[in-house]
């Protein structure tokens, strides 16, 4: 990756125009046999969507204050991305593993200039007063049956935004862009922890780091996403891996020619 890379977006955009077609991250939710690729380009395609749905239709301007409600997934990722290219600061409760009504979620919402909620938090969410978007988290990002009362539906509404973005004003590497485990980091930090988590992991380009660990701390939003972007890497992000028994794992991680395991 580009060493002069300040910022998470910075580091999608490095990837991209390094190699563009290689997959950089590789969802599996074992509780419904769901599996999903993308690569740097198709991630940034959803990156510059979202970012476009944040800024021109929410309204989201830098410094405002985004409750991220979603478990580990890939559309989690596109979301941390995307705040990071408008500089909105992404909020994460510490318990965003696949719980429901957590307290911490709800205190989180109510505090947040906008949520973004998966199906199993709207409760927790609807105590923002901001905008307020819900994902379904079915496969190939499908929509609700029934649109969540008082959300917009984010696979409604994220379609039909623009393949590119550019923030309305350049996004400040030192300003906050990401709270999780309770503590505020900068862009900068972001970069700077990921890449020393990489050389931790002994992680380079082409890497492939498994990672069933929830986005619910440093640990689980570094080796599932950061780390290996920051590396030239990719990720195998795995929801449910519990369910899963040895010999399963054992076959996804030669099927998926998996070179490093977060645990």
């Amino acid at each position: 990756m580009n060493t002069t890379d300040r910022t998470p977006a910075d580091l999608l955009r490095s990837a991209l125009a390094a190699d563009a077609a290689r997959p950089l991250v590789t969802f599996y939710d074992d509780a419904t046999g769901e599996r999903v690729e993308l690569s740097v380009a198709t991630l940034a395609n959803w990156v510059a969507k979202t970012a476009n749905l944040l800024q021109g239709e929410l309204s989201a301007e830098p410094g405002d204050r985004l409750a991220l409600l979603l478990p580990a997934h890939w559309q989690t990722a596109v979301w941390l991305l995307a705040c990071s290219s408008t500089g909105v600061v992404a909020e994460l409760p510490a318990d965003t593993a696949d719980t429901t009504g957590a307290d911490s979620a709800s205190s989180l919402a109510a505090a947040a200039d906008l949520v973004v909620s998966g199906p199993d938090t709207l409760e927790a969410a609807r105590a923002c007063t901001g905008e307020r978007i819900a994902l379904s988290l079915r496969p190939l990002g499908g929509r609700f049956p029934r649109p969540p009362e008082g959300f917009t539906d984010y696979a409604v509404e994220v379609p039909g935004q623009g393949d590119h973005f550019a923030p309305f004003s350049p996004v400040a590497p030192d300003a906050p862009a990401l709270v999780v485990g309770g503590q505020e980091l900068t862009g900068a930090q972001v970069v700077e922890r990921a890449r020393a988590d990489a050389g931790a992991r002994g992680l380079g380009p082409g890497a492939r780091l498994l990672s069933g660990l929830p986005y619910g701390t440093w640990e689980g939003l570094s080796a599932g996403l950061f780390a290996p972007l920051a590396a030239g890497g990719s990720v195998v992000l795995c929801r449910h891996l519990d369910r899963l028994d040895a010999a399963g794992l054992e076959e996804r991680g030669r099927s998926e020619r998996i070179t490093h395991t977060a645990d």
